[in-house]
């Protein structure tokens, strides 16, 4: 069922389930290999009660990835465990078995110095796949499309051991750009998206994710009743969404932008495969501009999925807004424009009893959701803000 509303579309229909890909046990590895890392700190999670109680809802809870290892995302949970397993099956070490500290001996990094990975980016994923390589001592280079503003390509490299450059091509281009060089050089894709053959790396990516999902389980009792995810290629929410359907089977929402609604489209035409969006889709929110679902969560996404939202800009301009101006003395929340989406289109239902009615948002509902990143785009942030 598509419903057009004035700043977004929506499909609805009904989650049958499916098997878990990701599950609390997987979450717990990647948690432990996480807080072994020096600078590990886990990031907060708000309440926003004044904003629960004007809207008639029991809570709204918030993840807040923007202070993640200095990044202003949390995509360095994933290129951090994720490069963490190709080294130890490289070296011969047990991941099980070992943690970061492994990668402090002097004889480890001597090694680690000899690989270089390569990835393609719209821009978090690439910053922590940059500081990762720091991290462990290995070089790596980065690739992002057209359109990617300076200051997020300076803040790949102001991250860590990474090159980075921007081509003349769009998202997915970038990538089969950095699939081939990985061919010709023998370096090693780490890339957040899957297809047929790639599986192993982006799959061990998403497990990275994980760690906001232990994390969460540790700051609340509350289990969530409805979870809004953001989505580009669909690792992170595919990731997230099938660890709390293990647990509680909640509504959950997946938001893409609507330039590039790779999901909501592929659940549109509703052939059970996923689909890709053609061309060069343009919209601030870059976190989100892909193309192309990621072939490892397309079944969580399909599946376990009640709701699916294709959003203009001015839903996540209204979401950052928001964030930045709270009510009363709820904590302000610094998020960027791929960040804010939920945020915007969760006020919007709010508001709206006949939404509130779709979505099953009553007076007992649990809402979470994710700001996955802080002012990665300072300039635009401000920008933003200050628009009338």
């Amino acid at each position: 069922m598509e419903r057009i509303y004035d700043d977004f579309t929506l499909i609805r229909k009904e989650a049958v389930g499916g098997p878990s890909l990701f599950d609390a046990d997987t979450a717990e590895e990647v948690f432990r290999f996480h807080r072994s890392i020096p600078n590990y700190h886990m990031t907060d999670l708000y309440s926003l009660k004044q904003t629960a109680r004007r809207y008639k809802v029991d809570s709204i809870l918030i993840k807040d990835e923007s202070t993640r290892f200095g990044l202003k995302a949390f995509k360095g949970l994933g290129g951090s465990y994720c490069m963490y397993r190709i080294l130890c099956e490289k070296l011969g070490l047990d991941p099980l078995k070992n943690d970061f500290n492994t990668f402090l001996r002097e004889d480890i990094r001597r090694s680690c110095a000899k690989i270089e990975f390569v990835t393609a980016t719209d821009g978090n994923h690439g910053k922590g796949v940059s500081w990762a390589a720091k991290l462990f001592g290995c070089q790596a280079h980065v690739y992002m499309p057209k359109g990617t503003v300076e200051a997020r390509r300076k803040a790949i490299e102001d991250a860590g051991n990474a090159k980075a450059t921007v081509l003349d091509l769009n998202y997915d281009d970038t990538v089969r750009y950095a699939a081939g060089l990985a061919k010709e050089k023998g370096w090693i894709l780490i890339q957040d998206t899957s297809w047929e053959g790639y599986e192993e790396i982006p799959k061990r990516i998403i497990e990275g994710y994980l760690t906001m999902a232990a994390e969460i389980g540790r700051q609340t009792k509350k289990r969530p009743t409805h979870i809004f995810l953001q989505a580009g290629v669909g690792s992170m929410a595919g990731g997230i969404e099938s660890c709390f359907w293990e647990r509680s089977s909640p509504f959950v929402t997946i938001v893409e932008a609507k330039e590039a609604a790779c999901i909501y489209e592929s659940v549109r035409i509703d052939d059970g495969m996923p689909h890709s969006i053609l061309g060069d889709p343009i919209t601030i929110m870059a976190g989100l501009n892909c193309g192309t679902p990621c072939e490892i969560v397309w079944p969580v996404l399909r599946d376990c999925s009640s709701a699916y939202c294709a959003c203009d800009d001015s839903v996540t301009k209204r979401g950052m807004k928001a964030y930045a101006h709270p009510i009363g003395d709820d904590p302000r929340i610094i998020s960027g424009e791929s960040g804010a989406v939920t945020y915007g289109l969760l006020l919007a239902i709010l508001e709206d009893e006949e939404l509130r009615r779709i979505f099953r948002i009553d007076e007992d509902s649990i809402i979470l959701l994710i700001n996955t990143e802080g002012d990665t785009d300072p300039e635009g942030y401000e920008a933003v803000l200050n628009e009338e």
